[in-house]
């Protein structure tokens, strides 16, 4: 069996994901950061996404990607840019290269996060980023397409709300994802037979969800949880909402930086343009 290649191996989501997947696939684990915990049917290839030629060496003899690399928070631009922009491009292209057949590629809820959570929102409604880190995947998403439409990748973007083993507070009990429930959309991503190019929620069966799954649905998935089993614990130990992103589902990535730099702009509150 042709290995399935993570990138982002070393960080939170990847190693959730290697537990559910570990005896399923043959994984070979890339990151700059080691990976010393290796398991049967794993291997760990030091690449930098910055670097093409690193890129294409650790894809060949792969038979999909799932690409998980990159910043996963609001950073300043220059950083988004050479992780999330120029990273994911040389992830595409060197899957194109070394003729990879499958690319499933992280994208975000921050993708679409100044939709109102009182909306319900499906794959096809346009973008509406709340930060640099959601254009990035916006940007993403667009490889994705080009990709599937000039060169024939078979593409799975999924728009991961928060993965963990339950949610961390009441925001994410709408967005959450289990680890099982994520893995069982990789393999979806690696296995359907008939994925050309689509986008799906990475979310659990959430009561709570502000998203229409059923692109994802209609992929054949059928997630096992639900957040609601952890929903009376965590809204007891929620701290005081922030009025300035409790309105929008990214949050607060609509106003915060997350890093040092002046104040925000206001941000776009009413329906699409």
């Amino acid at each position: 069996m042709s290995p399935v290649l993570i990138t982002g191996a070393a960080g939170g989501i990847a190693t959730h994901l290697r537990h559910e997947l570990r005896g399923r696939y043959a994984l070979r684990l890339c990151d700059l950061r080691p990976v010393a915990d290796l398991q049967a049917g794993e291997s760990f290839v030091c690449a930098d996404l910055a670097s093409l030629d690193d890129m294409a060496a650790a894809m060949q003899g792969v038979q999909a990607v799932v690409h998980l690399g990159g910043l996963s928070m609001e950073g300043a631009w220059e950083d988004v840019l050479s992780a999330n922009v120029a990273g994911c491009y040389n992830a595409f292209e060197a899957a194109r290269r070394a003729g990879v057949r499958r690319f499933i590629f992280a994208s975000s809820n921050h993708a679409v996060g100044f939709y109102r959570r009182d909306q319900t929102i499906d794959h096809r409604v346009p973008m509406r980023p709340d930060s640099r880190y959601g254009v990035s995947k916006v940007f993403g998403e667009a490889m994705g397409s080009l990709y599937a439409d000039k060169y024939g990748l078979e593409v799975l973007c999924i728009r991961i709300g928060n993965v963990n083993p339950s949610p961390l507070d009441a925001r994410r009990l709408a967005i959450w994802l289990s680890p099982r429930d994520m893995a069982q959309l990789v393999a979806i991503g690696l296995e359907h037979p008939d994925i050309r190019f689509e986008v799906v929620y990475g979310v659990s069966g959430n009561r709570r969800s502000w998203y229409d799954n059923a692109n994802a649905h209609r992929l054949g998935y059928r997630p096992q949880d639900d957040s609601e089993a952890f929903a009376e614990a965590v809204l007891a130990n929620a701290p005081a909402a922030d009025p300035r992103g409790e309105a929008f589902q990214g949050g607060a990535f609509v106003h915060e930086e997350l890093f040092d730099n002046p104040a925000p702009l206001p941000a776009r509150a009413g329906p699409p343009a």
